[in-house]
């Protein structure tokens, strides 16, 4: 079966949480649809990090070197109808039929700019925003306009958590966004020696930033997004989806630091995690599928780990 959904996911020093993600991605989506990149930025936990690009052969590693570079030059090669990001704290734990997905986006192509895995219609509606219905396949779909959002969720259109977009529609924004001046785009690109030759003297992303390179994943969102909102007179106004089935479980930051981020008896540091995860312990997918998070963010309620005796033996 040909692969639908480019999936590109961001990692860095979360090798527990990107597994949970892998983990319950594969489970709510079918994989002989998707085809996984994994943008890794190397710093911490390489050891880690191998034992699970093992555990998941047919993703494709891209170690950053410049995260610009490293995902322009993803994108170009990028060929299927959609994609889907991932950031490793992400976390699944419901159906969406793909079937209903692909034909939204058939049914509705003139004014559909993503399908979202992370909205449900009372978590929307508790908000304050208008929802309309739609019926794709004989069932319920809905939308909500996202130039007329009421809350952060809901007029930030291009987000990395939780959404599927059409391949074209992402390069489009991505294209506009930067300065394509071929000339500037030599001098003035990350890796230039101009660029270079700057950042000994002074910080160079103030430069970046004016010609549109990102340099990491939140600058990545943030500048589209914000191309998106000022550019909205040109994009379908409206993102579908059906029910909540994946949210952000936020326990940490990917930054080292000894500091716990919630005030519990459990550590959730960066290295305090991937130690557990070297012991063999994982993300519990099935206590979130039971418990299903009804925010688009959670913390550390939904957090609970397992140990795999089979992994922590080897």
């Amino acid at each position: 079966m040909a692969k639908k959904i480019s999936n590109i996911v961001f990692t860095k020093n979360r090798p527990l949480q990107l597994d949970g993600y892998l983990e319950s991605l594969y489970r709510y989506l079918p994989e002989e649809l998707i085809q996984t990149y994994i943008i890794y930025k190397v710093e911490l936990f390489e050891q880690e990090y191998e034992q699970l690009f093992e555990k998941y052969p047919s993703c494709v590693v891209i170690k950053e070197e410049d995260f610009s570079s490293d995902f322009s030059g993803l994108l170009d090669k990028i060929d299927t109808d959609y994609i889907l990001f991932g950031i490793d704290d992400v976390v699944c734990f419901d159906f969406v039929d793909f079937d209903i997905i692909d034909e939204t986006f058939s049914k509705y192509a003139r004014d559909i700019f993503g399908f979202s895995l992370r909205f449900s219609e009372e978590g929307i509606r508790e908000c304050g925003d208008t929802i309309s219905e739609a019926v794709t396949g004989g069932q319920a779909v809905y939308r909500v306009n996202w130039k007329q959002g009421r809350t952060p969720s809901t007029r930030y259109p291009f987000e990395l958590c939780a959404t599927i977009y059409q391949t074209h529609l992402v390069k489009r924004i991505i294209s506009s966004s930067q300065n394509n001046n071929i000339l500037a785009k030599k001098l003035f690109s990350p890796k230039s020696g101009l660029i270079k030759a700057l950042g000994k003297i002074t910080s160079v992303r103030p430069i970046l930033k004016s010609f549109g390179y990102f340099y990491n994943p939140n600058t990545l969102e943030s500048w589209n997004c914000r191309w998106c909102q000022r550019h909205s007179d040109e994009l379908p106004n409206f993102i579908y989806f059906q029910k909540q089935c994946a949210c952000a479980v936020q326990v940490n930051m990917v930054n080292v630091t000894e500091r716990k981020i919630f005030n519990s008896s459990f550590n959730y540091t960066v290295e305090a995690l991937a130690a557990k995860y070297k012991q063999g312990y994982r993300l519990d997918i099935d206590y979130i599928a039971k418990n299903k998070p009804r925010a688009i963010h959670c913390g550390p309620e939904y957090f609970k780990l397992i140990r795999n005796e089979a992994v922590s033996n080897v």
